[in-house]
């Protein structure tokens, strides 16, 4: 029973930012059923998925993560800076000024 303790903490803490945006503006949402954490610092953004995926849902979630971050962030993602998978993914915005 001890050893569960120190796990529950860990599951409490949820998600946690990359140390590049440690002080970033952190938004959660729930989206079709599934919650995310989006952390915006600037022109860069980093999408966290929470909880666990099954095979073959990585794809779905993935384009939901995309879909998230115009609507969180209200900028418009650069595609061709998104690095990450359906667990985590960062990429830059162009963010009106």
């Amino acid at each position: 029973m001890k050893a569960l303790i120190p796990l529950l903490f860990l599951a409490a803490c949820g998600a946690s930012p990359a140390p590049e945006f440690i002080g970033a503006k952190r938004t959660d949402i729930t989206l079709n059923g599934r919650d995310y954490t989006i952390f915006q610092k600037g022109e860069r953004v980093e999408v966290i998925r929470l909880g666990y995926a099954r095979r073959g849902e990585h794809q779905d979630i993935r384009a939901t993560m995309i879909e998230l971050i115009p609507r969180v962030t209200g900028c418009t993602l650069r595609e061709s800076t998104l690095t990450g998978d359906s667990g985590e993914m960062r990429g830059s915005l162009d963010c009106p000024a």
